[in-house]
């Protein structure tokens, strides 16, 4: 640690007390003192936690930019990332495909026809998002936006309850963790929190306050919207209003993501379009084109031989690629692969062929 004369004490920073007192005690007295290092190591040294750690690195460097301007190295970007937990969808392939799971920090989109599972994904998500640090997970809460009435409370509590006995499963392989006895279905549900919006207004409204909600719930690490497009699909005659007011959502959820270090999960229907060139109608997510760029990653869900599949269409860090995903009474899961069937075998179960979309890439 280094110290310099002109640095700001870290006594005149807003830290809560307790995380103040442990800083003091390992020795970091001053702003000088936490430049160039690691959240992992900050949390090591001064036996926070990693969250905790986060907080003040970010705390600092917000108040050290009102006097004038900062920057963060990419190496410093580069140990904020990996030093993030990602939110596991419990599809092994699926995670491997997003590079371990859902990123925090990142606007992922998931996009699919009607009955293909974007909600249940979105209902696997907020629950995994409470999996215990110790196992690896983010140990934190959710938010869940809903704007079709399609979150169940009893779907919620199958998958919540498969999730504790999966981890409580895992957990008796894994010497001394004696945490995870509290990890119940009542902390589960009590750490997701609901927002029931009717129309686009009380939408905005709502990512409009939720700012100063994540304030007073530092511990959410995911915010689902399910779905973005339903309120915008009908009774818009303005399309430029519509555009405009898709534009600052798209805004208001990136800076959610980066300001609070968590995860902004949006799903999208998916739509017809025809093209006067080709003469061929493509089925494409809602919401147009410039939507499109919102989200850091993108996953379309579709259908294919009575199978479900996600296709990994848009990340700025992975390849494109296809995998399959079931649906169980426990939630989203690998599918088993069964053995081949003899030649002469003719069953097969019928392809919705309105459920995939416009590209995806070859499969093995």
């Amino acid at each position: 640690m280094s110290s310099g004369g002109s640095s700001r004490e870290l006594l005149t920073f807003p830290l809560a007390p307790l995380v103040r007192t442990k800083l003091t005690s390992a020795g970091f007295l001053t702003e000088a003192d936490l430049s160039d290092i690691r959240p992992s190591q900050l949390s090591k040294e001064a036996g926070i936690s990693l969250e905790d750690a986060l907080e003040v690195l970010k705390i600092v460097s917000r108040e050290d930019r009102t006097s004038g301007f900062s920057s963060i190295s990419a190496l410093q970007l580069l140990e904020q990332e990996q030093s993030l937990p990602n939110i596991v969808t419990f599809c092994s392939e699926l995670d491997e495909a997003l590079g371990g799971g859902i990123a925090l920090r990142k606007v992922t989109e998931i996009c699919g026809a009607p009955g293909i599972g974007k909600t249940q994904m979105c209902i696997q998500l907020v629950v995994d998002a409470s999996i215990p640090e110790e196992l690896g997970g983010a140990g934190g809460e959710a938010v869940y936006v809903d704007t079709e009435g399609s979150f169940i409370i009893e779907r919620v509590v199958d998958i919540a309850q498969a999730t504790v006995e999966h981890c409580h499963l895992m957990a008796t392989r894994v010497a001394g963790m004696e945490e995870i006895k509290d990890y119940n279905l009542d902390k589960i549900l009590s750490g997701i929190h609901y927002f029931r919006c009717h129309d686009h207004i009380e939408l905005l409204a709502t990512l409009h306050v939720l700012s100063n909600f994540l304030q007073q719930h530092p511990k959410v690490k995911v915010v689902v919207v399910d779905s973005i497009a339903f309120p915008f699909r009908h009774n818009f005659e303005d399309l430029s209003q519509r555009t405009r007011l898709l534009a600052g959502m798209a805004q208001s959820c990136i800076k959610l993501a980066t300001d609070f270090s968590l995860a902004v999960v949006l799903t999208n229907q998916m739509t017809t379009r025809f093209s006067m060139e080709s003469g061929i109608t493509e089925i494409i997510p809602a919401l147009g084109e410039s939507w499109g760029h919102a989200c850091t990653v993108r996953l379309v869900l579709f259908w294919e031989s009575g199978q479900r599949h996600a296709v990994l269409y848009k990340s700025p860090s992975k390849e494109e690629t296809t995998v399959s995903f079931q649906i169980t009474t426990g939630g989203i899961r690998d599918v088993v692969h069964k053995p081949n069937k003899p030649d002469n075998s003719t069953s097969e179960e019928p392809r919705p062929e309105d459920c995939t979309p416009r590209k995806k890439p070859k499969t093995a």
